[in-house]
């Protein structure tokens, strides 16, 4: 696995690359993606951080690990490529930005628009086996991505950090709640949603209203 990643992010993330954890994980990704079929594809794994430059970085939002079934992930957490049958998850998103910003359910699941808005779509596991949910967790991709949300919040300020379900908060811990707006709700997975800990949590507009509180430009979610 040879890192390709945005200039701006490599400046961030480089001591990350050259630890003993992460050279051990960059062989097992290897050994896995020569063996089995793996997503997302080799070239995307870093694709939430090559489509949201670090200067930009307005919002994070955090999964757990990539969809694990064919053509679904390409890089981007809750995100899928075109034509791809939306997730449940996804329809819960949608369906609540449909409510909170009063804007039409949108046809394509593929959140690249808002990863180039300054969007951080970071799944904790950055790689899945096809059709094997989690099975890439535990071999280093979670101390990666810590250290990624640290450096994040160490680095910038007044970025809104969106932490849905317990996994996410628990990521969330490190975040200097002085310097960020971190926003919080149940998970918009049908399980979770369905029982009232999703919809009408507004995140959309109170992001908004917040990046635009500190003179930053909005999303167009």
């Amino acid at each position: 696995m040879k890192v390709k990643i945005a200039k701006s992010w490599e400046n961030i993330l480089h001591p990350e690359f050259e630890k003993p954890y992460f050279k051990e994980l960059t062989k097992f990704v290897r050994e896995e993606y020569a063996t089995n079929t793996c997503y997302p594809k080799g070239n995307q794994i870093f694709e939430a951080f090559n489509l949201c430059d670090f200067n930009n970085l307005k919002v994070v939002i955090i999964g757990q690990d990539p969809y694990h079934g064919v053509g679904q992930a390409h890089g981007l957490c809750f995100s899928v490529n075109e034509g791809i049958t939306h997730p449940p998850s996804l329809i819960n998103i949608f369906k609540e930005i449909t409510t909170d910003l009063g804007i039409e359910y949108p046809k394509s699941g593929n959140l690249e628009r808002w990863a180039k808005q300054g969007v951080l779509l970071l799944n904790a596991t950055l790689t899945v086996r096809a059709h094997n949910a989690g099975s890439h967790q535990k071999k280093g991709w979670e101390q990666f991505t810590d250290a990624v949300i640290s450096k994040i919040s160490e680095e910038k300020e007044n970025v809104v950090f969106l932490l849905w379900g317990g996994f996410a908060k628990k990521k969330g811990l490190k975040i200097n709640i002085d310097k960020h707006c971190v926003l919080t709700s149940g998970h918009p997975s049908p399980l979770s949603a369905n029982r009232g800990y999703w919809f009408k949590n507004k995140h959309f507009s109170k992001t908004n209203n917040y990046l635009k509180s500190k003179g930053l430009n909005k999303i167009n979610w």
